[in-house]
């Protein structure tokens, strides 16, 4: 068994940064893309930017579920609370996210509304159950890696009979996306840090496209040694042009995933197309409730639909959500758009890259 400490180790991150320095190569630009936010933090906190070679760079990309929420999506949740008598349940991570009003969730909290934190989809369907004359809407949004959850607190109420509880469904899916930015002609990204949390459930089949179209693929943990020896094999699957996806996060991801959270995951969900903040609308890259599950379709329980709205001006959270700029590039980071102020999501959720980017910087 190993500690967490062990892959903290300061002589063995020392010699892989030596290895780096020493098979890069001045022929390449090794533009390395990090899809999921938590790979974003996990870099900033042990300062791996600044100790990599100038030619190696590190990008962040749409691996947030709370970021690419969409506006619209976010506006949805706010006319809910506003114009029903509901008790709104969600993640910590969406309570500063601001409509496009710029009022928050603990702004309605704070006028009386009923918004109450989560920490599992299980959690609030037992409260829903507790409450029996109230009712409860849950926030779905995540990637493959809390589908299933969530999809498993959808088979729970159906199977308690609850009639007081729905989702509103925002889960996303990472094949999709990684295909929108493997077109995308402004990208030149020649190498992936891929996400342990997804692959955790997915297995490393989702991301066989990226090989197949010459790209470095490696599956990655959040700890200095997972990030810097995956680094040093996207630097070597550059260098020799044998491109494959690379399990590197083998102690917790096995190479065919979880089949029994896939299993529910597809039990409850149906691909659905789905719109992506700062990126647009993605065809299939959703996940809507299967027509047996509607009734826990908040949207549908409350006819709701969800409106089409403009980022804020000057916002440039979608190129930030692409790779093409970093945080501190948008003319609102810092002095417009903070923590305490925050135009997008982006910067209020833990794995935001713009919060990542202001609170390490």
């Amino acid at each position: 068994m190993k500690l967490i400490t062990d892959f903290r180790n300061s002589e063995l991150s020392r010699r892989l940064l030596e290895k780096i320095e020493e098979e890069t190569t001045s022929e390449f630009k090794y533009s390395i893309m990090e899809v999921c936010g938590t790979h974003t933090v996990s870099i900033f906190k042990y300062g791996i930017r600044s100790v990599l070679p100038e030619n190696v760079e590190l990008i962040s990309g749409p691996g947030c579920p709370v970021c690419v929420t969409s506006q619209g999506e976010i506006d949805a949740i706010f006319q809910i609370v506003k114009n029903n008598d509901v008790s709104l349940l969600t993640f910590g991570d969406l309570m500063k996210v601001p409509g496009s009003s710029g009022e928050n969730l603990i702004n309605l909290r704070s006028e009386g509304k009923d918004v109450r934190v989560m920490l599992s989809p299980l959690d609030a369907v037992k409260t829903a159950a507790r409450e029996p004359d109230r009712e409860f809407v849950f926030v779905g949004i995540g990637f493959e890696t809390t589908a299933p959850a969530i999809a498993s607190a959808v088979l729970e109420a159906k199977n308690m009979g609850l009639s007081n509880f729905s989702i509103l469904p925002y889960c996303k899916t990472m094949p999709e996306v990684l295909g929108y930015l493997l077109d995308d002609p402004k990208l030149d990204i020649n190498g992936f840090l891929c996400p342990g949390h997804v692959s955790v459930v997915t297995g490393k089949e989702i991301f066989q496209p990226l090989a197949q179209k010459g790209k470095a693929a490696v599956i990655t943990g959040f700890e200095p040694l997972d990030i810097l020896s995956s680094i040093l094999q996207i630097i070597r699957q550059v260098n020799s042009g044998d491109f494959c996806v690379y399990n590197n996060y083998s102690r917790v991801v096995s190479d065919n995933g979880n089949r029994k959270a896939v299993q529910i995951m597809d039990t409850v969900f149906e691909p659905c197309s789905a719109v992506w903040r700062g990126l647009g609308e993605l065809e299939d890259s959703g996940l809507g409730l299967k027509k047996e599950f509607s009734f826990f379709n908040s949207l549908e329980k409350f006819n709701v639909k969800v409106p089409q709205v403009s980022e804020k001006k000057g916002c440039r959270c979608g190129d930030v959500l692409k790779g093409y700029i970093k945080p501190n590039l948008c003319p609102l980071f810092s002095l417009q758009c903070n923590p305490e102020n925050p135009v997008g999501p982006c910067m209020v959720s833990s794995e935001g890259a713009c919060a990542a980017y202001y609170k390490f910087n």
